[in-house]
């Protein structure tokens, strides 16, 4: 958003107020985001320079948090972690009672429990949130939201929460759900990274450019959303029949890549875990079964520590 665009934002006095506790990056894409929807926004950080171009484009700067929470219909908190979110709340318990507080500080799905534990013994209405796209997205359809919590929160915000842009989700009353989910997405998401910079790796040691290998893995990606869904249904039903492929075919071609790497001084260690996690599926005599057999050996971690070691 330019500053010519943040400076022309109207201020709508029908719609909720909102106070945004945290103006790192994350923070203040979040305040621009309801001041370009029109809500009248207040806004605190501990350096209170990050203000000043949000001030600008018509936010309150508040002198404290205390101050900050008593200005807004909701209270929205984006900082470092839950521990910093106690430490700015815990001396406002009393003022928060009855308040509503969306905490969109990302967390572990315990850190959000403890927090909703903490908000619930002071009768605070609180929504936990995951915020699922990076900060250019904020505000834009793309955006994605999750939120788990307090459902009356959710529905009596949703219009408020729409401001952020794209999907405002409810995934259920258990305030750890949000985190989960986004945890979940974002572990496919690195592994997924980090296969391609690993194939990538290969390719450019026998001088193949990445970019010349990208059409080449797009057709591999275009294949995962069937193969996740078959995965899904394994998973679920416990059952991993090897129709399609079994582990031991699995564990030559993991072998081939394994010793690939090493030859051309690639780092092994991605392939390799996954080969160990195979191998120890194997030998719990589940060789004739399907890939999503090792579900099994991650639920039992020990099971398949031996063989990690031999990338």
């Amino acid at each position: 958003m330019s500053d010519s665009s943040v400076l022309t934002m109207t201020i709508d006095s029908t719609k909720t107020s909102v106070t945004v506790v945290g103006l790192g990056a994350m923070g203040a894409a979040l305040a621009s985001a309801f001041l370009e929807a029109g809500h009248p926004t207040t806004v605190w950080n501990r350096t209170p320079a990050r203000a000043e171009p949000l001030m600008a484009a018509g936010a309150l700067r508040a002198g404290s948090v205390a101050a900050a929470v008593e200005d807004g219909g909701v209270t929205m908190l984006c900082v470092r972690d839950h521990a910093a979110v106690r430490e700015l709340l815990d001396p406002l318990a009393d003022r928060l009672a009855g308040k509503a507080v969306v905490n969109l500080t990302s967390s572990t799905p315990e850190d959000a429990r403890s927090t909703a534990e903490w908000a619930a013994r002071h009768g605070v209405r609180y929504l936990d949130g995951a915020i699922m796209v990076p900060v250019p997205l904020i505000g834009g359809p793309d955006a994605q939201v999750l939120y788990s919590g307090s459902a009356e929160v959710f529905e009596e915000h949703r219009g408020t929460l729409l401001a952020l842009g794209g999907e405002a989700e409810f995934l259920g009353a258990e305030p750890g759900l949000a985190s989960l989910y986004d945890l979940g997405m974002l572990d496919v998401f690195f592994a997924g990274m980090a296969s391609f910079l690993h194939a990538a790796a290969v390719m450019t040691a026998d001088g193949v450019t990445a970019r010349t290998f990208l059409p080449y893995a797009n057709r591999v990606m275009a294949i995962l959303p069937a193969t996740l869904e078959g995965l899904a249904r394994d998973v679920d039903q416990g059952r991993y029949p090897g129709d399609e492929d079994t582990l031991d075919m699995n564990d030559a071609a993991l072998e081939h890549i394994v010793v690939t790497s090493r030859a051309r001084g690639v780092d092994p260690g991605l392939p390799a875990l996954v080969r160990a996690l195979t191998r120890g599926a194997i030998a719990d005599g589940r060789g004739g079964e399907g890939f999503s057999a090792v579900v099994e050996q991650l639920r039992s971690p020990g099971a398949a520590t031996p063989g990690r070691s031999s990338a």
